[in-house]
């Protein structure tokens, strides 16, 4: 049995392809509407499922199209569309379901079941695990400067598996270890949600974070992109979160906080922690904006305050997070900047061991935080 799927966000196209063909059906895919209405006249398909947001054409009309073609071929749409008139639109041209973004990819294979029947030699060693499609593609940096002895590979993998529609991008920051070695073996059997971009020599974490971003947003498919630290002080729980404030929001950034907070996991060595404080106090002198944790390696933003904030390079190396917050007042203003920016509390941080911001960086921290001050007045 034939499925034709159409989505323009190959992470998604991608991993509806490799399932379904798991399952035994056979299966074409087309990145645009244009390009599924020629392919469905070739392939004569039993059934389409497709994504309703779409360039060039909207999802009705490649609906309206298709069942001209052959209306007797059942559609199903799956989309992060949930506009009420639009989903009625689609029933009122023909379509046999509509499966509302994020939806579980075994959920899809049981209402294509459902809709077509089963594969005439359907696979039945296919290991089942949840594996959730998201609303919105995400694109994640994660920097890494000599941490073949802190990477855990198996969680990096297994969230991309089970998270189809995020792509973690590892940027090897000019290691002198065997990091790059270890990302490699990360990315063995992922290679569609995983990618690696090699930096020849160390730049600091500001312009690792930078050149990964930049690298990101050529690839048109991420609705957000943002970056985590690859020590997982911030796991992945947290970061999804900060993705669905952002996606049912008008922010920005979504920024990730770990003042603690009742029910929270948020540990730091005693020292740290009063530095960091300090440290916390002047950054809001500085910007004249009421966040209390710039700092945290986790954050959100859409691809438009990517290209405003990400064209040029950082001034410091480890103080970028607050040259984003700077250079975002610099733009909107203080006071629309605030409202553009979202300072979320995580459940779960911890300080990891093998930090490479040691406490006599901290110190000197407070001192470039002067200096940043002055370059940005």
């Amino acid at each position: 049995m034939k499925i034709l799927a159409i989505d323009d966000q190959q992470l998604i196209l991608l991993s509806v392809q490799r399932k379904l063909k798991e399952i035994g059906y056979l299966v074409k895919t087309a990145s645009s509407g244009k390009e599924g209405i020629e392919i469905f006249k070739e392939f004569k398909p039993n059934l389409v499922v497709m994504d309703m947001n779409m360039p060039e054409m909207t999802g009705l009309e490649v609906i309206d199209q298709l069942k001209e073609i052959d209306m007797n071929v059942p559609i199903m749409v799956m989309s992060g569309n949930n506009d009420e008139s639009v989903i009625l639109n689609g029933f009122e041209l023909g379509i046999v379901d509509y499966m509302k973004k994020p939806i579980g990819l075994d959920e899809m294979v049981a209402r294509v079941k459902r809709t077509i029947g089963a594969p005439i030699l359907e696979k039945r060693s296919v290991k089942k695990e949840t594996q959730l499609i998201q609303k919105h593609c995400v694109g994640v940096v994660i920097p890494c400067y000599n941490e073949e002895d802190r990477l855990s590979g198996k969680e990096f993998q297994d969230f991309a598996r089970r998270h189809p529609g995020y792509h973690l991008c590892f940027v090897n920051d000019g290691s002198t270890d065997n990091t790059l070695e270890v990302l490699q073996e990360i990315r063995k059997g992922n290679e569609d949600s995983i990618s690696i971009y090699n930096c020849e020599k160390n730049g600091g974490k500001a312009e690792a974070v930078r050149q990964g971003i930049i690298h990101l947003a050529k690839d048109g498919q991420f609705d957000y992109m943002g970056y985590l630290d690859a020590d997982l002080s911030t796991d992945f729980t947290d970061f999804d979160e900060l993705v669905r404030t952002i996606e049912g929001s008008q922010f920005d950034i979504v920024s990730g906080s770990r003042i603690s907070r009742m029910g929270a996991d948020i540990t730091k060595e005693s020292a740290r922690k009063i530095i960091s404080k300090t440290i916390n106090l002047i950054i809001q002198k500085i910007l004249g904006m009421p966040f209390k944790d710039t700092q945290c390696g986790a954050k959100v933003m859409r691809p438009t305050t990517v290209t405003s904030v990400f064209d040029k390079p950082f001034k410091t190396r480890w103080l970028f997070d607050v040259e984003i917050f700077i250079r975002m007042g610099k733009k909107y203003g203080k006071e629309k900047a605030t409202s553009l920016i979202c300072e979320q509390p995580l459940k779960r941080w911890i300080h990891a061991d093998g930090s490479k911001l040691s406490m006599k960086d901290s110190i000197k921290i407070i001192w470039q935080l002067g200096q940043l001050s002055f370059k940005y007045r």
